[in-house]
């Protein structure tokens, strides 16, 4: 979910003109298609960076397939950025070899409207998400319809070190808010752990705020260029006082302008750690610190967990929804057998062996019951509540527009004012109509 985005003209049509005026520089980039073999055809899977687990499943299912296929993995780059970019150009050039696809929730709208992405059947829709969580499926979903197959699903918990809450007189078993830490901080000398960097990272924490807030940052992102922007709200108004305070008041730590979410995990296990908004990766992180003997035991046994934080105390959070879906090209010359190798590898099972061993939540429900997943993940259940509570990033076609404007308007935090989410607003409208540049 880091990303870097690079700079689009909003003209109109601007979703088919970006990725089709990128179609020529990508016509060279043509590779591994799976036209022309020789026996069973060669499915490849686009896949983003993870520590190898998306591998060992194409093997799996390859000999599952009892000769049908072979499924192959061609590994995307690691920001999210690029990878949208490079399956973008892909995709319009009609590379046949764009047989499945791992997506990122924010992009599955921009590959759908413009008919990039195979329409999945019925008899695949309901044997995959019959238990899928509530937030993957949104995710997965554009004008109404399920576009993609939700893989794996990611969400921000609120990490804290206990000994931290308890000073401060927290009770942690209910519900804390953006204020209670943030006072927990201030009077402990505490940094807070976030993510400030200038990066898809931002993104997250101002939606996560927004719509915990009950607001939305797009509504009716269907109307494309014409769609509603609602950032200068109240929920935007709280958003914009809580990024500047920690920001203003260095609560976020001398380097909360570049911080990501590795940056702020390592700021957390210092000394100065108190609170931190950041991903499941966090747990399996400290416990291998431990182990090559970078970090102390007793710092893994002071790290509690629980759901992201409320803006307002009487409205229950709405944590990022992050993960990965599964697409197929349309342009795909194997799209039966892609199908079939997709539901090959959503299987619960599948997902539970992801989770267990890379550290990506399932968005299958019955996938957190694996007794292998609970162990290596004793916070699953935490993330599950999370999961179902989760709210996607802005559901539009111009997501990369929306998101490239907040990363400009909300860095450094410590810039953030109450001037903010009106300026952004105005500079997306501008932006969504062609009267201005990213």
């Amino acid at each position: 979910m880091k990303s870097t985005h690079h700079s689009h003209r909003a003209g109109k049509p601007r979703t088919v003109r970006s990725v089709a005026a990128a179609a020529a520089a990508s016509a060279m980039l043509l590779t591994g298609c799976s036209g022309g073999e020789a026996g069973p055809p060669t499915l490849t899977w686009y896949i983003n960076p993870d520590d190898g687990g998306q591998a060992v499943i194409a093997q799996d299912c390859s000999e599952a397939s009892g000769g049908k296929y072979t499924i192959q993995t061609s590994l995307l780059p690691r920001d999210a950025s690029s990878q949208r970019e490079q399956l973008a150009r892909r995709l319009a050039a009609g590379d046949t070899s764009m047989d499945i696809m791992s997506l990122d929730p924010p992009f599955v709208p921009e590959l759908a409207e413009p008919g990039f992405l195979a329409k999945p059947p019925q008899d695949v829709v309901e044997a995959t998400t019959k238990d899928t969580l509530e937030g993957p499926l949104q995710g997965a979903t554009w004008n109404d319809e399920l576009v993609a197959i939700p893989f794996w699903a990611n969400t921000q918990l609120l990490w804290y070190r206990d000994s931290v809450a308890k000073a401060a007189g927290l009770d942690m078993s209910k519900p804390v808010t953006w204020d209670q830490i943030i006072k927990a901080a201030q009077t402990q000398d505490k940094y807070l752990g976030v993510q400030g960097t200038r990066g898809e990272s931002m993104s997250v924490w101002v939606n996560g705020l927004v719509e915990s807030g009950g607001g939305q940052i797009v509504t009716d992102g269907e109307a494309g260029q014409d769609a509603q922007v609602d950032l200068d709200s109240e929920a935007g108004q709280k958003a914009a006082e809580i990024i500047g305070t920690i920001g203003k008041e260095g609560l976020g730590g001398p380097g909360l302008a570049t911080q990501d979410e590795n940056a702020s995990m390592i700021q957390f296990q210092g000394d100065k750690g108190s609170f931190m908004v950041n991903y499941p990766f966090i747990y399996s992180a400290s416990k291998a610190a431990v182990e090559d003997g970078s970090l102390e035991q007793s710092v893994v046994d002071d790290i509690k967990w629980t759901t992201w934080p409320r803006v307002d105390a009487d409205t229950p959070s709405a944590p990022p929804l992050g993960g990965i879906n599964l697409g197929v090209g349309s342009a795909s010359k194997h799209q039966d057998l892609a199908w079939d190798a997709v539901q090959c590898i959503v299987s619960t099972e599948h997902q539970a062996q992801y989770f267990a061993t890379n550290g990506n939540p399932p968005s299958s429900a019955k996938a957190f019951d694996d007794p292998a997943a609970k162990e290596a993940f004793p916070m699953a259940d935490t993330i599950r509540t999370s999961l179902d509570a989760a709210k996607p990033r802005a559901q539009t076609p111009y997501y990369n527009e929306i998101s490239t404007a907040i990363q400009q308007h909300w860095t450094p935090p410590s810039e953030v004012d109450e001037n903010t989410p009106r300026e952004t607003t105005a500079f997306i409208e501008e932006v969504l109509k062609g009267d201005a540049l990213l």
